[in-house]
Formats: C-alpha cells, sequence, structure tokens
C-alpha cells in the first residue's frame, strides 16, 4: 500500500514538472492581444494558442464593423433599408450590449459608431468639429432605434445613417470565448489578455495566482493596485490617457457620450472586476461616461462586480 502511494506520489510530481508556460502575442481586431497558457507540454501549448487565436479570428470577421464582408457590416450598410439575418451568435451580442444600454439609460450605446466620421483618434485631428456637425450625427445615435427580431434572427437600423459597432465590448466578448474554448479543451490555467480586457482561469505553473497591474497614468511604471487572480476572473479598464485627440493643448478622450456627442471628461480611467470581460469592459466604458458617483450606483445594483475609479485629481476610489 505504501509503494502504490510512493508511485501515485511521483507521477503526480512528474505530471505537474511535465507542465509548459507559453505565451504568444498577436495582433488581431486592431489591437495586440496576448494568450499565455499553462499545459501538458509545449506542442499541445502551441497547438491550443494557435486555436484560441483562430477563435479570435473567428469573431473578429462575424462583429468587425470595418470589414465588408462582416455581419455588422451588412446591417450597416442597409440601415434604413431592410432587416439583416444574422448568426445567433451576433444577434445576441447584440442583444445584451442593448440591455446594456437600457441599465445605463443610454451612457452605453454601441450605435455611437455613427460619429466615426466626426472625431478622429489617429493622430490627425486639428480642430474641433463644429457644433452642427455634432449635433447632426448624435441624430443618429440612439440604442432604440435598433430593432431585433427573435424569430428571424435579424438585425434592422431603422434610420438611415445609423451604425453599430462592438469596440468597446467586443475585445472582452473574444478574450471570453477564448477562455471558454480553452477551458473544454481542458487547458486548466491561462490568461488572454486582448489588450487590456483581461480574462484568466486557474493560476501560473508554479501554482501562484495570475498578478495584473492596474496602471496609474500619473506615475509613469507605478500601478494603482496589483490584482491577484486564482480562480475564473477577469478585469479591463477603460481610460483617457493612452487613445485622445489633443487640440489646442487639450486632450479630448475617445470614449464619447452618446447623448452629447462629445469626448466623457469627468474621469481619468475606470477598472472593472468581475467573472466576464465583456461585462468588465461594457461597465468600465459607462462609468467613464456617467462619473463616479453614478457609475458606483450602477454597479451597486451589480454587487458581483468592483471597481477602482481614478478621477481626474488623482483621487482613486475602490472597493475591490
Amino acid at each position: 500500500m505504501k509503494i502504490i502511494l510512493k508511485i501515485v506520489i511521483l507521477l503526480v510530481s512528474f505530471y505537474s514538472f511535465a507542465q509548459v508556460e507559453q505565451t504568444k502575442t498577436f495582433s488581431l481586431m486592431g489591437s495586440v492581444f496576448q494568450i499565455t497558457l499553462v499545459d501538458k507540454d509545449s506542442i499541445s501549448a502551441h497547438q491550443n494558442i494557435n486555436k484560441a487565436i483562430q477563435e479570435i479570428d473567428r469573431i473578429e470577421h462575424l462583429i468587425s464593423e470595418w470589414k465588408p464582408e462582416t455581419q455588422i457590416s451588412q446591417v450597416n450598410e442597409y440601415a434604413g433599408i431592410q432587416p439583416i439575418k444574422v448568426d445567433k451568435e451576433v444577434f445576441e451580442l447584440t442583444k445584451k450590449a442593448i440591455c446594456f444600454s437600457k441599465i445605463t439609460k443610454g451612457a452605453f450605446d454601441i450605435s455611437i459608431l455613427a460619429m466615426d466620421k466626426i472625431w478622429l483618434f489617429d493622430g490627425t485631428m486639428e480642430q474641433l468639429p463644429s457644433k452642427k456637425d455634432i449635433k447632426k450625427s448624435i441624430e443618429d445615435v440612439n440604442y432604440q432605434n435598433i430593432v431585433l427580431d427573435s424569430v428571424n434572427s435579424t438585425i434592422y437600423l431603422s434610420k438611415t445613417g445609423m451604425k453599430i459597432g462592438f469596440g468597446s465590448i467586443g475585445k472582452g466578448y473574444a478574450a471570453d470565448k477564448a477562455r471558454e474554448l480553452m477551458q473544454s479543451l481542458g487547458v486548466k490555467c491561462g490568461i488572454i489578455n486582448a489588450a487590456g480586457d483581461i480574462s484568466t482561469w486557474g493560476t501560473q505553473i508554479n501554482g501562484k495566482p495570475w498578478r495584473i497591474g492596474v496602471n496609474n497614468p500619473y506615475e509613469t511604471g507605478e500601478t494603482l493596485e496589483i490584482l491577484e487572480f486564482s480562480n475564473q476572473n477577469a478585469v479591463a479598464t477603460s481610460g483617457n490617457y493612452e487613445k485622445y485627440a489633443e487640440i489646442n493643448g487639450k486632450r479630448y478622450s475617445h470614449i464619447i457620450n452618446p447623448k452629447t456627442g462629445f469626448p466623457s471628461n469627468k474621469l481619468t480611467s475606470a477598472t472593472v472586476i468581475g467573472e466576464n470581460a465583456e461585462m468588465c469592459n461594457g461597465f468600465s466604458t459607462s462609468i467613464m461616461v456617467l462619473g463616479s458617483k453614478k457609475g458606483i450606483k450602477l454597479l451597486e445594483k451589480h454587487p458581483k462586480y468592483q471597481y477602482i475609479i481614478l478621477t481626474n485629481k488623482g483621487k482613486v476610489i475602490k472597493n475591490f
């Protein structure tokens, strides 16, 4: 009995020792992704990372508004003309986005894409858009004009000029789906980093939690918080300090308030922690628009999600 026990212990130790931790960085969905897996050997890790990449690529070719062949591009092309039949996955993601719009009372709105020609955050914008142009563009922003038909699985944008896009939750969704696929393949531990929208499960190869730093933009190299995850967790941060337009010495964030058409300037960053990166990103984007007071009140209704908010004055508000 003792001999058998020793053999079992040795086998467990061997398999634990045989595990590898492998990382790959790549570009998809217009962003940098990084996948780290703890797998049984390097061959399996390499193959599974490629499967995760294929899954993210599959999602991009479903929901990208920039690729003309995607279903979302077709929905946008036929705005005000006719409904477009879409896959159930695209339909459900759109449905979730509309739910977000409802619970945030319009602070979150995937039809904000209609303003993509008004505000540019690629370094080329030299002057503010006119109030007339902003007013005209927000006439096409209204989630209530997105018509879903669950029987026929169609999406219809009832107003010509409308557009929808998943820049606010798409990468988080892709990270969650890649994690889901890896878990279904028996990969016990890993981390999917979709340009800051992060999904984790399990632990590092040494058994220690995954450690994720929340950046402090006011102090280079400093962090607001070090998060430690050892189960199925997710985190997403929205901020005004990485992607913005600088005009006449003033920064304008890429996060637009759907109701005013102007960049949100209430907060520096909002980090949300929970089980689902898609939801975390939706909440963090919404908080940037709502501000700390209304944002905290929103998350109080969703206690599974926690927050770290950085105000424009450098004050940190958190319940993590």
